[in-house]
This record gives C-alpha cells, structure tokens and sequence, in this order.
C-alpha cells in the first residue's frame, strides 16, 4: 500500500513536509487572544473599542447626542475615507489638524470621533492626551486584534528593510509559516498608517498567513504607527545620513528607530553591527539581542542578477546582485534563526526568494548592463555604486543617472554628487520627484559636490536615461538611480507616470527596431 502524502496545508512551498525536527523557537510569540479581545465579526462599540484596546480616555457626550456607545465598523485617520460609522480620529498634524475636519467626517456618516480636546460637534467622543498614540490600538481591536494570531517582525534601518522583509517572507514561506510582506512596494508609504496597517493585518490573518514581516521606518516610529504591536523580533540593519529634513539630526534619527527596540515591543532584537550606529544599539539595548555581520557569511561570487555566499557551511545562491546584499541576507537569516528556523530552510528560503523590482534590477544585460535601483541616500548610492563598478569588465565604464528629491533633506544633495563623481566614469544628474522645487536648483546642489571632470545636466530624466544608454557600449555597466520600483514622477503638483525599468525597456527596444531596419 501507498504512503499517503502530507495534506497541501502541512506542506511547506518549498516542497518539504512540515513533519520534521525542528528547533523549537524561545518563546511562543503568537499569542493566544486576551480576555475581551474583539473576535473576527463581532460588532463593536465605542467603550468596547476603549476597553479592548486599554486606550486610557474620558468619554464626552454633547448635548442632545442619542447614544453615548454607537456602533463602529472602522476606524480611519483621513476625514475623506470617513465611511458611516466609522470612528474619525482627530490627529494633529506638521500641516494639518484633523481636529479642523471633525465637522466633516461627521457630515460623512462618523459614528463618533477620537480628541485631543472636546469639539461643538454632535457624536460621542473619546477624549485623549495623544491621539496619534491611541489610533492603533483601537483600530487593531475594530479589526479583531489580528496582531494576536501573527508572529510579527519589524525591520528598521536606513537601508535595506525591503530586501530584508522579503528574503525573511521566503524563508518562513519554506519552513511552512505562510507570511505577509508590508512595506515599501506594497504601498504608498514604507509603514502604512496605524489604521490602515491593522486593516492589512487583520486582511493577511483572513486570508490565512501565519506571520507579518513589517518594514518599520523612522517617521513611521515617530509617528506611532506601529503603536499597540509586539513582535516577535525586529531587526536593526543600519544608519547613515536621511531624513535630516523630518529628524533634527542623526541623533534624533538614531533614537526614533531605538524605539522599535525599547518597552518590551520586541521580545528578540536582531543588530547588524556593521557600523558605528548598530555596535552602539547592540550596547545599549537589554534583554535576547543577536548580533550579527556582513562578516557572518562570505561572498564567494558577486554577478548582475545573483551572488553566492558562503553561510554555516552552506553555499548559497542568492538571487539578488550586489556585494550589499549579503548584509540583507545574514540579517534574514539571523532574525529567522531566532524564531526557530532550521537552517536548512533558511538556506532554501534565501535561494528561493524572488527579485525585487527596483532593488539591483537588471534590466539589460547586453551589450551594457543597465541596473535599476531605488538608492536615494548617500550610502546607498555608494553601495550601489560600488557594487556597479565589481561588474565592469576591462577598460569599460560606469555611468549613473540619479537625482535627488525635492522637499526632502537637502544636506545630502552635495554629498551625492561627491559620491558619484568619485566613484562612477560618467555622471548625468536629473530630476527625481522634484515636487514643488525648481529642478534646476536641485540639480546645481547635486553639481556642487561633484570633483574632477563634472557631470552632464539633462533635467528630462528620459532624455537623461536615452543619453547614458546610446553612449554606453559593450561591458559598460548603466545604472539609474533614484526610482526604483516608483512608477510616477513628481513635478509641482502633479504625479505623471514614470518607470525607470520601463522607460529603458522602451528605449532599448526602439535602438534594437532600428538596428534591425
């Protein structure tokens, strides 16, 4: 008689059956509900969303209110996605007060409102001191508290939280945790809001994933939307100059993302110590703290589309280019050793991990190499280019094509410039989401810091792309930088359609129409 085989639901993606020894994780992480969770379906109310949440605040009735307790189906933060019955959350803003749209949402069907401050307007509201603060617990109680039912990682750093969520989602898709990736290319913003991340959790518990895996970026700490999570780990993968626009300085910055790591938040804290800003995380944080180095894995074979590491006696192929990459990679690993991950699954995750758009993405590979990335900091583009550089063959060349935001830190500009023009043959500065700055402003800051033979300004970034591509030739290597996976270009108050992948597909493919005419 034939053995019967694993049903689907107890085989893991990667082929293998779940039936196997496995090291058991520390702790039990995924935790069963607390008394007075909000099951999946049950209906809401305001003091229930109150008690559930442990949101500490004061009901205040106006006058002629018929209920002080109505029933809630949502919880939103944008007074224009107000739907009826839902719960409006006035959270004072750099810019905007949504305390100013309270009558508006009430307009729209709201149900009751979140203050700061008692409002002339008729619903129930909970008044609070934070409102920011108190918006994620209530709408992960609204959503049925599906931060209970997932094993949850947050991944920080300035660089490389994408390619670290997502090696992390392969490898605990091949040990059989089904896991959802929420980040940078599954929304508009690295972290979504607190409303609409339990939203997305609550959609991963239904649709039946195991765990979360959640690039936590600095404003996104800063602005509480992670609050009322507890992960199982979180990583810490570096820190270098960005976002010196929003934080007052590095300091500032380093602080905003310790605190993914501070008030038991993270039961397992994972630091790369690669720099000077991880070795003093790794310091000065308390409790199960694993660190770990580039240095843990060896590079055995760096190429456009893969390289091969070395890691705990294993070879493996990465697909992902790039000498950076085995950083992401150890970092992956580490944060899934902890959670019990066998490492013969956490080898099989990283090689079965797919590409990335926009993160070392090789677009053409003849006769140049032109490479699509999303690096817009210093030491991201340094990276980048540094690695463009390990592909040249003799006597070829690098070119970059970048630019740098508008309404974004400015100090970086001059450092950017620097960078390329020390470490690329040929610069062409452009336009990247110039919003409301004068492109040309941005790219004289850019031309500031370039030494030696300067560069090229062409603000049309497909001019700019189309020029690096017809002067590139055979063992060149094109990189654009800047994008990435962005499919829209920002100038003044427009959002037009831009892909930089797409963009050099269309233009390769005009050169090879005429070639062949």
């Amino acid at each position: 008689m034939r053995g019967r085989r694993s049903p689907n639901w107890l085989r893991s993606p990667c082929g293998a059956s779940r039936f196997r020894r496995r090291r058991p994780a520390r702790r039990n992480h995924c935790r069963s509900p607390p008394a007075g969770a909000n099951p999946v379906g049950e209906p809401a109310t305001l003091l229930s969303l109150r008690r559930r949440s442990r949101v500490d605040g004061q009901l205040h009735v106006p006058a002629g209110v018929g209920s002080e307790d109505p029933a809630i189906a949502s919880v939103c933060e944008d007074s224009r996605e107000v739907r009826v019955g839902a719960l409006f959350c006035c959270v004072p803003g750099r810019v905007v007060d949504g305390h100013d749209f309270a009558a508006e949402a009430a307009a729209a069907g709201a149900a009751a409102l979140l203050v700061e401050r008692a409002l002339p307007v008729a619903l129930p509201q909970l008044v609070v001191r934070e409102a920011r603060a108190a918006v994620g617990p209530l709408a992960l109680a609204a959503a049925g508290s599906p931060q209970d039912h997932l094993e949850l990682v947050g991944v920080t750093g300035t660089n490389g939280k994408t390619t670290v969520v997502h090696l992390l989602s392969s490898i605990l898709e091949c040990a059989g945790r089904r896991c959802v990736a929420v980040g940078t290319l599954s929304g508009a913003l690295t972290t979504p809001r607190a409303s609409d991340l339990a939203r997305r959790l609550a959609a991963a518990r239904a649709a039946g994933a195991a765990a979360a895996a959640v690039e936590v970026s600095s404003h996104g700490l800063s602005q509480k939307r992670v609050e009322g999570l507890r992960f199982a780990a979180s990583a810490f993968t570096n820190l270098s100059p960005e976002h010196l626009d929003y934080h007052r300085d590095m300091e500032d910055y380093y602080r905003a993302k310790r605190t993914l790591f501070e008030d038991a938040r993270s039961a397992v804290s994972v630091v790369c110590t690669d720099d000077r800003w991880g070795r003093r995380l790794a310091e000065e944080l308390t409790g199960d703290v694993r660190r770990c180095s580039r240095a843990d894995a060896g590079l055995l074979e760096a190429a456009a589309d893969y390289s091969r590491i070395s890691w705990r006696r294993r070879q493996i192929t990465l697909p992902l280019g790039g000498a950076h990459n085995v950083a992401n990679a150890v970092v992956a690993a580490t944060v899934a050793d902890a959670l019990g991950v066998d490492d013969s699954e956490i080898a099989e995750g990283l090689r079965r991990a797919p590409r990335l758009a926009g993160r070392f993405e090789v677009v053409a590979e003849s006769p140049a190499a032109v490479i699509v990335d999303f690096a817009h900091s210093p030491a991201a583009l340094e990276q980048l280019l540094r690695a463009g550089r390990s592909l040249l063959a003799a006597h070829s060349r690098l070119t970059v094509v970048f630019g740098c935001g508008g309404e974004r830190d400015e100090a970086k500009r001059e450092a950017m410039g620097e960078i390329a023009s020390r470490l690329a043959d040929r610069v062409i500065i452009t336009s990247d989401n110039p919003r409301g700055e004068d492109p040309a402003s941005i790219a004289r800051a850019v031309l500031a810091g370039v030494e030696g033979d300067g560069a090229d300004l062409e603000l049309d970034r497909r001019r700019a792309i189309a020029v690096a591509l017809g002067d590139a030739e055979r063992g060149d290597v094109v990189i654009v930088a800047g994008k990435g996976h962005e499919t829209r270009q920002i100038i003044g108050g427009r959002s037009l359609p831009f892909d930089d992948a797409a963009v050099v597909r269309e233009l390769l493919r005009g050169r090879s129409e005429v070639a062949t005419a």
